[in-house]
């Protein structure tokens, strides 16, 4: 039985970046509370990296993050691109 100070630990979800070029693994991943919170780290992620990009020069739009869990199961895909809203 657990005490009601046992903490049980949040599951690690694992962001990978897949681009024209090939895959670049996340080798830390990221504690979450649910899968349900992952596409939100994601989309925050995207957009940080196309920020970066940006202030380059460089159109990085079409890649996208594949969210894995810890046995390296692909659960969701978040598309670079959907990241951003359009303006009007």
């Amino acid at each position: 039985m657990l005490s009601s100070t046992s903490k049980v630990p949040m599951p690690r979800y694992y962001f990978n970046i897949i681009a024209g070029d090939g895959i670049r693994e996340d080798l830390e991943g990221t504690e979450l509370p649910s899968l349900e919170d992952a596409p939100l780290e994601a989309i925050e992620d995207a957009r940080a990296l196309m920020s970066d990009a940006i202030l380059l020069g460089q159109d990085i739009s079409s890649r996208r993050l594949e969210i894995c869990n810890e046995a390296g199961d692909v659960l969701l895909t978040v598309l670079f691109k959907n990241a951003i809203k359009p303006v009007a």
